[in-house]
């Protein structure tokens, strides 16, 4: 079961990565100072989309790693 877990643990990581990376457009050296006016916004549309399917994917990497742990030392 251990190798489904682990399978399953890097294409999850490889999606999260991915909503990262599309998440962080506009940040970074290359973003002005005038186009961030404000730290705290209310995100909307797809950005939102974003932000709540990378809390997801993070809780599933999270308990899909727990489970691999899990499982790998009971099979020991």
């Amino acid at each position: 079961m251990t190798p489904y877990l682990q399978t399953v643990q890097i294409i999850v990581s490889i999606f999260l990565i991915v909503l990262v990376m599309m998440q962080s457009r506009g940040s970074g050296l290359t973003a002005s100072s005038r186009e961030q006016t404000s730290l705290f916004r209310t995100r909307r549309g797809i950005e939102r989309t974003l932000f709540n399917s990378t809390l997801v994917l993070a809780v599933v990497w999270v308990l899909v790693s727990i489970a691999t742990v899990f499982f790998h030392e009971s099979a020991i």
